[in-house]
Order: structure tokens, then sequence, then C-alpha cells
């Protein structure tokens, strides 16, 4: 594919009735909005809400503050100071409870790749520090009960019997936990379950329900997690960061948490992009955010990132991009992640916590010389794939790319004005893209 490949062609195709008719640059995915299959309600219904008693917030389920113990061994928390959040690593079992964490990384009780896959298949075997780290949290009392109630659990819910786990010995029970040390699938837990001074269990803490600060606070700790596991595992050829937010959208828990997996390949719709990126360097200025901004779909900017309604996805789609020079999350300032956590709040917060919804990180993998900006897409779950989409392979998307531009952009200025966003934040016709705003290639 050559460097002018995209010059002219149209990836939004609007039809006399209509019908708009989207096509991925970088997946080749097709898309369909049909007039009238966009009029449906957005939220998740939901049953008659519950009044919460006191306490009730820090322990509705396994991620919540009183609930620590259940999740395995912590790796890393953030926790508030008095000028903002100062993150701790390997906190003991005695100790969970001495600070209140507003993040935390813990390993996934059930991980898509496990320790096994990588120890069977390669080799892996967990380096000195993470080692010494288990023999230390092992030899503490407290420690060690806590690992064997949490592999117990974690059997319990695999169907295995109350008989089979009591016939195991210590010493097998304990060699399933090295996962919970240096496996390969983190995830980084909020601290609320329901907003602050909630009264019913409707009143869930989304992302867009955090405030700036505390948002920058779980994205910085998510970029800082994500080069950490790519450190010990020289295997791993990619950490993809994702977040389900509700259950229609894959979360197991209605508790804001990101999930961090290490994998040996990049996945197809990686190695797509990357193909379309070798045969067009500038290809994300030229078919991503140079396209949205001709068609009017750019939503917002700042500084140093920016947001449009993306086209060709099976699902509603707000694309956030990084105009960084860095391919990876970890080699952004400061001011450059604040940016990019600063407009992914926002489209949170204009998305609304009763959406369920995936948040998708993509950035350049570590064995690829191509460079490639950051960029998050958050992808709205509001329909079910069904027949038509499995026999065509067209999806059916039910709003369009630019009715989702008005609805986001109508509802970030309302939040604007009431403060409930980052400053700084051009919304809408307020934006004055420029061409190539994307610096990645420089």
């Amino acid at each position: 594919m050559s460097a002018d490949a995209f010059a002219g062609q149209e990836f939004l195709t609007t039809l006399r009735d209509g019908t708009v008719k989207q096509f991925n640059p970088f997946t080749g995915t097709e898309v369909w909005t049909v007039p009238g299959r966009g009029n449906r309600p957005l939220g998740v219904a939901t049953s008659e809400p519950r009044p919460l008693k006191p306490g009730d917030g820090h322990r509705a389920c396994a991620f919540c503050q009183d609930r620590y113990l259940e999740t395995p061994p912590e790796k890393s928390r953030v926790v508030r100071t008095g000028d903002g959040f100062v993150t701790r690593h390997g906190t003991m079992a005695e100790e969970l409870f001495d600070t209140v964490a507003e993040f935390r990384r813990v390993p996934n009780l059930f991980e898509i790749l496990s320790f096994d896959y990588w120890h069977l298949n390669y080799g892996y075997e967990l380096p000195g520090w993470i080692r010494d780290r288990r023999d230390a949290y092992l030899t503490s009392t407290a420690g060690r009960e806590h690992v064997l109630n949490v592999v117990k659990a974690k059997l319990r819910a695999a169907g295995h019997s109350a008989q089979v786990i009591a016939a195991l010995g210590e010493r097998d029970l304990l060699h399933r936990a090295s996962g919970f040390f240096g496996g390969g699938h983190d995830v980084v837990i909020a601290r609320r379950h329901f907003v602050d001074g909630a009264t019913d269990d409707s009143a869930l803490a989304s992302s867009g329900t955090l405030t700036p600060d505390e948002h920058e606070a779980f994205i910085a700790h998510t970029v800082e997690a994500t080069e950490r596991m790519l450190t010990f595992n020289r295997h791993a050829r990619y950490v993809t960061v994702f977040q389900n937010w509700l259950k229609p959208a894959g979360a197991s828990f209605d508790h804001l948490h990101k999930q961090l997996v290490s994998i040996d390949e990049h996945g197809s719709q990686q190695a797509s992009t990357l193909r379309r990126l070798a045969a067009d360097p500038n290809v994300f200025n030229r078919a991503a955010v140079g396209y949205a901004n001709r068609q009017g779909l750019i939503i917002a900017e700042n500084e140093h990132a920016l947001s449009f309604a993306g086209f060709g996805h099976r699902y509603p789609t707000i694309e956030v991009y990084s105009k960084s020079e860095a391919s990876f999350p970890w080699d952004h300032s400061p001011a450059e992640i604040r940016a990019m956590s600063d407009l992914l709040h926002a489209v949170h917060a204009a998305t609304g916590p009763g959406v369920a919804c995936n948040e998708e990180w993509h950035y350049r993998p570590v064995d690829t010389p191509l460079a490639m900006p950051w960029r998050i897409m958050l992808k709205w779950r509001i329909s079910t794939l069904a027949g038509f989409e499995g026999a065509t392979k067209i999806y059916l998307n039910t709003i369009a790319p630019g009715t989702l531009r008005e609805r986001v952009v109508s509802r970030l200025l309302e939040l604007r004005d009431q403060g409930s966003v980052a400053g700084g934040l051009a919304i809408g016709d307020e934006v004055a893209t420029v061409e190539n705003p994307l610096r990645y290639r420089r």
C-alpha cells in the first residue's frame, strides 16, 4: 500500500435514505448505521435501587476497601497525601489496612494467560527480586494465611470440592500462588464502588465521577504498571490495557477497574495497523485525525491531546489521541499524561456512568521500530451483535459518528459550565485543529 493509498478515499458515505456506511482504514471493518435504529435508550436498565446501609459502600464486592484480603497480594497502591498522591509498592498483609488505597494494583485471580502459560511454553521463572518479595510475604504469618485463603477461594470458584482442597498439602497450595507475584495479568482498582454520599446502589462510581486529579492518578498508575510488566518478562511482546465498565461490557464487578494483560503476540488488530503504518508512516494524521477533522467529527482538544467521533467501529466509539512525539505512554511527560487523562476523563463524564463501555489502549509495541501515537478508544456497548453481523461481517452501529459527536459535544459544554471537567479544553467548534497535529513521526 503506497503512502497516498488513502488519498481521496471516503471512509464515511451517507446515502439518500440517511444510511451511513463506514469503513475503518486500520482494520478494514465495515459498518452501517441505519436510520431509526439509534433512538434506543443508551443506559443499562437497572432494577429498583436498593438503599445502602452505613458501610455498604466499603464492602459491596471483592474489590472494595474493607475486603482487601479477598484479592491476591497487592503489588502497589496509590494513597492520598496532603498535596496529591504517592505510590507505594509491596505492601505486606499486616499493612493492608494501615492506609486507604485510592487505587491499588493486584493480580487477577483468573488470569487470561496464567503463570503456567509463560513457564511451560517459554521457561519463564520468577526474577530474583520477585522471588524475594514472594518469600518475604509468605514468611509473614498474616501473608501466608492470606495467600492460602485466596488460593483455596480460587479452587472453590473453579469447582473443586472442599474434600479435594483439604487433601492438598500446604506446599501444593503455595506452589499455585506463583502467579500472584510474577504473573502477567493485573487489575488496577479504584477505591469507590459508589460515589461518596450515595444513598442507594444505583449511584455507581465510574471514571467520569472521579475528579480530574483522581483520574490523572488512575491513568499515571496504569501507565507505570504497564511499563513494569514489560520489564520482568522478556517473552511479553505487548501489554494490552483495557477497562470493562458494567456487565454488558464484560465486567465481573460493577466496580471501576482497569486490566493489564501481558501477551506474546501483537494481536490481529495491531498487526493490521502496523502493516498500514509501514506503508504510510503518516497514516494516523491522514486517515484518522485528518479525516475526522475534514468530516467535522472533532469533539475536543487540549494542549497535548485531541478526541473525535470514530468511524468504522462496531460500537459508537470516541477516540482520544496523544499529540506527543513519544510512542510509549511511559515516555510521555507528566503534562502530556495529564492532557490525555483530562480528555479521557471528560469523554467518560459525557458518556455517563449508566452506559456500558470498553476503554481500550493502543500504543507502539516494544519490538517494532515504527512510531505511532498513544491512543485510547472508548466504545459504547449499547447493542448486541446478532445474526446479520455474523453472516455478513457488516456491523450495525446504531449511532452515526456525526450524531455521536453532537451528543458528546453538547454534554461536554454542560459539564464545563458545571466545572465537572478539567479546564483548558476546546470543545466542538472551538477546536481549530491544524494539519498533521500528531507529532509521533518527529
